[in-house]
Formats: structure tokens, C-alpha cells, sequence
């Protein structure tokens, strides 16, 4: 079972209780306007440019025609292939291909290394995107093998998936990171490209069947931080038996430099880091409407 990997990150602190292993897969069926990790949504791999670190020393040009270094470093992305040449020869390390094909047992492979940790943090592997449902078989199969090695297991997902396929997953994860990106049906279709209405059944379906979740909110300044929204939050966490709690996740706005690296314009203007005031507001916002923790994630 072979899956595109776009990295595994080890000794993670945010993406679940303890040290963890962090395996992001690549593809995302949603587009949100504030992704973070753009170079994450597309289901095939694609090549990362570090304009900084480039010398124009030309030897990406003369083993690959879609480079050209005479006066800058252009790359012609509508014939890459992401095939690697270009990144084997530069001696500065300014190209690299983001996703990679992996089996299940080469991931399990990384994770295992980290089992000490696990075991005295409380830590273990969280499957992150992308969104991993879109690889679903892939995902079943590493969450398969790391409950067989009694790893505490996380997936953080968009929810974005069929419901069979999700319930079918429930059983191997031990917590789901699940995002709650807009409240408005119409505001979701136009900031992510997907309707809403999938991901809100499919959160009532596995809080059904006994999941438990973290509600995964990240409030983006202009977008949706509109009072009704964190009302909506908080309502939706209390319609939940087995929620555990409710983080608020402030804009970053690092996926305008990794839409440049894979030459792609990011679809909304620099807003900048919202202000700790800002922050506190949002949470004191929705700790009023809930019983539920609210943390700042």
C-alpha cells in the first residue's frame, strides 16, 4: 500500500496530546483562500523554489530546459515534471520536490523510531494533509499498523470525505482533529470551494459512533471572524457528546512565501498576524456561548 507523503515531521508539539510524529500527505479535494500549506493541496508532486538561497549558478538550466538562469531563475512549471534532476544538481539546496511516494511500512518504518517518546509523553501519530480521507486506503493502512504497535493515533481532516469511508477510519484513530473552517454554507462554498453541509453530517456521524474530537478553528481576520461564527462554534461543540475541546486557530499568513515556491499566486492579500487582543477577544467570544474548553491552537 503506496501513498504520496509531502513530509513527516518528528517531534511535533500541535498536532495532538504529547511528542508525535506528523505525517502530511499530499492532495486536498478543498482550496481555502488561507491555506497555509498550499503546496499541500495538489495531488501530484511539485517542485519548491527557495529564490533566496539560488546563486544563478545555471547548472539546474543545462540539465533541465525548463529552467532558465541568465538574468534570474525562471522555471517553466507547465512542462516540470517534478522528475528531481534539477534539485540532484544544485549544490545549494534552492529546489526541492515536495511529495513523495511512500509504502505504509516505510512511514510506519519513521514513526517507530519515536515509540520511547510516545510512551512517556503520552504522544504518538497524527496523519495530516492535504487531507489524508483523500488517500483513504493509504491512511486506513498506516492507522491499521501503528494500532497493531498500540500507537495513540490522531488524523487532523477537513471531514471533506463520504461518510462510510470516515466511519470505517473511526475505529483505528484515537482523536480526531477536526476542522471547523466557516459556519455560512454560502461563505464556505466561496472561501474553500466545498459545501459545508458533508463536513457538519459526517461530524455528527462519528460523534455517533463514539469519536472523540478537538474542534479545529482557524479565524481569519476579514474572512470569518464575525460574531455569529463564534456562536456558531460554540453550538456546534455543544451539540457534541464526545468533543473534548474547542481550538481557535489565528491566521498565519506563511502560505503567501510557499505559494511564491511553487509559483502560484496566493488568492488573498497579506493581512498579516492578528493582534494578542484580537486573539483573546475570539476566544473570550466563544468561551461565553460554551461549557467546552476553548485553547488557543
Amino acid at each position: 500500500m503506496a501513498g504520496l507523503v509531502l513530509s513527516i515531521e518528528r517531534c511535533s508539539l500541535h498536532d495532538g496530546p504529547g511528542l508525535r510524529t506528523t505525517v502530511f500527505l499530499k492532495g486536498c479535494p478543498l482550496a481555502c483562500l488561507w491555506c497555509h500549506n498550499p503546496e499541500s493541496q495538489s495531488f501530484k508532486p511539485e517542485l519548491f523554489y527557495f529564490s533566496e538561497k539560488c546563486t544563478r549558478c545555471g547548472l539546474c538550466s543545462k540539465i533541465c530546459a525548463n529552467h532558465k538562469t541568465e538574468t534570474e531563475h525562471v522555471i517553466n512549471r507547465n512542462d516540470c515534471n517534478a522528475c528531481g534532476k534539477c534539485m540532484d544538481v544544485c549544490p545549494v539546496s534552492a529546489l526541492e520536490i515536495k511529495g513523495v511516494n511512500m509504502t505504509a511500512q516505510d512511514v510506519m518504518n519513521i514513526v517507530i523510531k519515536d515509540m520511547l517518546f510516545y510512551e512517556t509523553s503520552g504522544g504518538g501519530l497524527t496523519i495530516s494533509g492535504g487531507e489524508p480521507l483523500s488517500q483513504y486506503n493509504f491512511t486506513l493502512e498506516i492507522l491499521r499498523l501503528a494500532k497493531e504497535k498500540g500507537i495513540h493515533t490522531c488524523i487532523e481532516t477537513s471531514g471533506f470525505a463520504p461518510t462510510d469511508k470516515l466511519l470505517l477510519v473511526a475505529p483505528y484513530v484515537d482523536l480526531f482533529l477536526y476542522d471547523y473552517k466557516e459556519s455560512d454554507e454560502e461563505k464556505h462554498k466561496e472561501f474553500t470551494g466545498v459545501s459545508q453541509n458533508i463536513i457538519t453530517d459526517n461530524l455528527q456521524a462519528i460523534d455517533n459512533a463514539g469519536a472523540k474530537t478537538i474542534l479545529r478553528c482557524p479565524i481569519i481576520p476579514g474572512y470569518n471572524n464575525r460574531n455569529g461564527h463564534f456562536s456558531k462554534i460554540a453550538a456546534t461543540a455543544n451539540s457534541l457528546k464526545n468533543i473534548q475541546e474547542i481550538n481557535i486557530m489565528p491566521y498565519h499568513p506563511m502560505g503567501a512565501s510557499k505559494a511564491a515556491r511553487i509559483g502560484r499566486e496566493y488568492p488573498i492579500p497579506d493581512i498579516g498576524f492578528p493582534t494578542e487582543d484580537e486573539i483573546e477577544d475570539w476566544l473570550q467570544k466563544t468561551r461565553s456561548k460554551t461549557a467546552v474548553d476553548v485553547k488557543r491552537g
